[in-house]
């Protein structure tokens, strides 16, 4: 019985050395192992080729394709995944190549079977449903042949559209189903808007978080509020939006909201898929770019995150760099040249709590930036005054006194005239 142990999927991985790329093809390959780590599979082999534009029928070529094919005989593989998307024909294609025993798909692919395995809510998992979809219709044709097999009876790849048969789904089938999923997100997206305007009216300070995966952003929401955001060592731990009360030390009350982590060669789709949630980072009034700082590619991963942040509109938003994950860097060296290149940034461990104290500091700085502060006493005979204080804005302190009510408060800019004159 001990050798009876769980099989995983054998993976032969394919990248594409392009000319004048931001990032080394074995970087990308070495992430592109650890995104087949978390969906349960292992790499047993991997190749690569220098290219400056893809073959139009293999996306490789046919001797590369030969020298796959025998890599995946060679070593039992299961699957090839390419690190670059693959057109539907490609796929066909190199399938017919390396056998209808063996799957291929793409970096694109493997993603959209992560966020299938990780999505929890009906938001997420409606949001993932759609990129697959998306992603399925122009490949319809393809698919069929690699469906129609014994083999999808689980396994890497075999998540899309999870209880029901893709061989009964034509185009026209797919298109009505992306109709139905877009109809269901933008109800639920009305209601997120009314939740989202309903914060925004309040004078509550909104923060969020945004980084690389698995940077440490739901250990550091931990950390800073004390909650249990489900927090792994495993790329895309997180898609689903959360949010958590902060309390400064002055006594205002904040919200934290942990993203959706980004990565290298995020699927366009994807991005459309999940505005909803990344609106979240739009709506926030100051981003906490985190950063893991014991990465070997630090430049790489805050120039993705950069570029995402553009493409959603949120670069107009203040922000605070966050280098996480100091305690993993032996080297002081290493630390003093990221200070000195990142001289606003603070360097803060979610795992020990080294630096934790000196953000919440910094964060309350900017948060006090952005309230109309009031110190006021209310006449107990403007009781309106004291129920608009309680519904539009955020109280710190509360008493009774002799000439009214005292009030410390943060309000918002459409209210705060109201309370000037009992400053």
């Amino acid at each position: 019985m001990n050798d009876l142990q769980e099989y995983r999927e054998r993976a032969v991985i394919v990248g594409i050395d392009w000319p004048g790329a931001p990032w080394p093809v074995e970087s990308s390959l070495e992430e592109l192992s650890r995104l087949i780590d978390t969906v349960g599979a292992e790499v047993v082999a991997s190749t690569t080729q220098k290219l400056d534009a893809p073959n139009a029928r293999t996306f490789v070529g046919s001797g590369k394709a030969a020298e796959i094919t025998e890599l995946c005989h060679a070593h039992a593989a299961d699957m090839v995944i390419f690190d670059d998307e693959l057109t539907p024909s490609q796929q066909s294609n190199l399938e017919k190549i390396v056998g209808r025993d063996i799957k291929v798909f793409d970096r694109t692919a493997l993603i959209l079977d992560i966020f299938a395995l990780h999505a929890t809510t009906r938001e997420g998992r409606l949001q993932v449903r759609l990129a697959q979809n998306q992603y399925l219709y122009p490949r319809l044709r393809g698919m069929w042949a690699h469906l129609a097999s014994n083999r999808m009876g689980g396994g890497v790849g075999s998540r899309f559209g999870e209880g029901e048969s893709q061989l009964e789904v034509d185009r026209r089938m797919v298109r009505k189903r992306i109709s139905s999923i877009k109809r269901e997100l933008a109800h639920l997206d009305q209601i997120r808007a009314v939740q989202r305007e309903g914060r925004y009216k309040s004078s509550t300070f909104k923060v969020a978080l945004a980084g690389y995966t698995n940077a440490g952003k739901s250990s550091l929401i931990n950390t800073l509020t004390g909650s249990d955001v489900l927090s792994y060592d495993k790329l895309f731990a997180t898609l689903d939006a959360t949010t958590r009360k902060l309390r400064l030390p002055e006594g205002r009350e904040i919200t934290i909201t942990d993203t959706i982590g980004f990565i290298k060669k995020l699927p366009t789709t994807l991005i459309e898929s999940f505005k909803s949630t990344l609106d979240e980072i739009n709506g926030a009034d100051l981003i906490l770019h985190v950063i893991d700082c014991s990465s070997e590619e630090v430049s790489f991963q805050i120039q993705t995150v950069e570029d995402v942040l553009g493409q959603i509109g949120a670069e107009r938003i203040e922000r605070l760099t966050v280098f996480n994950k100091v305690d993993l860097i032996e080297s002081p060296d290493r630390i003093e040249h990221l200070r000195k290149s990142n001289p606003t940034a603070l360097f803060v461990s979610a795992h020990t709590g080294e630096g934790i104290d000196e953000l919440v500091e910094r964060i309350a700085q900017v948060a006090a930036s952005h309230g109309n502060y009031c110190d006021v006493v209310i006449p107990y005979s403007r009781g309106d005054l004291v129920a608009l204080a309680h519904k539009r804005c955020h109280i710190v302190l509360e008493a009774h006194e002799e000439a009214g009510t005292h009030l410390r408060l943060f309000a918002p800019d459409d209210c705060a005239h109201y309370f000037r004159e009992f400053e």
